[in-house]
């Protein structure tokens, strides 16, 4: 059994993701970041940088002790890992997908992220700020775009790569950007979201919060972190 500490962004997504794909056995423990439980003092033992995702793996390969794992490209790579699945058949696939991988974890997620922030909630609209990450996610998503010609995933078959990169390109139009623009973004992105195990994941997600509106309170906590708020 696999505890997932989760709360439907997406990086919490990614892992639900992969969870229904392989049929692993997993409950999900939410970690409601707009009240600000992750940084309970349980969840902080597991996940010390105060972010979810993170899980706690109950049954490892070894047999031993549980093993606990924050970071979502961290723990990708160890339920690949586990699994034998979507991680590559051979050291030549392994490379591809973890770079890709990388490329989501330090570029596409956190630029992303920033643009969800000075467009979304940021307390005033600042147009370099704007202007900025807009633009940078309008490369990246040519960047993708180009990486899918002639491809129908990221890294030969489907993998953690596109796992780890589909729930970022969900909310596109608040990113402000078109999908008509990325004809092979376009295309990659239907047949991920019309997967089966896509479909579930999100629906699990869904049942925990629908909502979209992040409340003043709830901004207080996510954008006002410093040093303290993790003690």
């Amino acid at each position: 059994m696999i505890d997932l500490h989760y709360w439907p962004t997406p990086n919490g997504h990614k892992i639900a993701m992969f969870l229904e794909e392989a049929g692993l056995e997993y409950r999900i423990v939410p970690v409601n970041i707009g009240t600000g439980e992750q940084f309970a003092p349980d969840f902080l033992k597991i996940a010390p940088n105060n972010r979810m995702p993170a899980i706690v793996d109950h049954a490892p390969a070894d047999g031993g002790e549980p093993i606990s794992i924050f970071e979502s490209g961290a723990i990708l790579i160890y339920l690949g890992n586990k699994t034998g699945k979507f991680i590559g058949k051979d050291q030549r696939e392994r490379i591809e997908i973890t770079q890709w991988l990388m490329w989501q974890m330090g570029g596409l997620g956190p630029m992303l992220g920033q643009n969800h922030h000075f467009n979304r909630y940021a307390p005033e609209k600042i147009e370099y700020a704007i202007n900025r990450y807009v633009n940078e996610t309008n490369r990246l998503y040519g960047v993708l775009d180009r990486r899918l010609e002639g491809r129908d995933f990221i890294a030969g078959d489907y993998s953690i790569a596109d796992m780890a990169c589909y729930p970022w390109i969900v909310p596109y139009e608040a990113q402000g950007q078109k999908l008509e623009d990325f004809p092979n973004v376009k295309r990659w992105f239907d047949a991920i979201a019309a997967r089966p195990a896509t479909i579930e994941a999100y629906r699990k997600g869904r049942e925990i919060s629908d909502r979209n509106v992040v409340t003043e309170e709830a901004k207080k906590i996510l954008f006002g972190q410093t040093a303290a708020s993790g003690r």
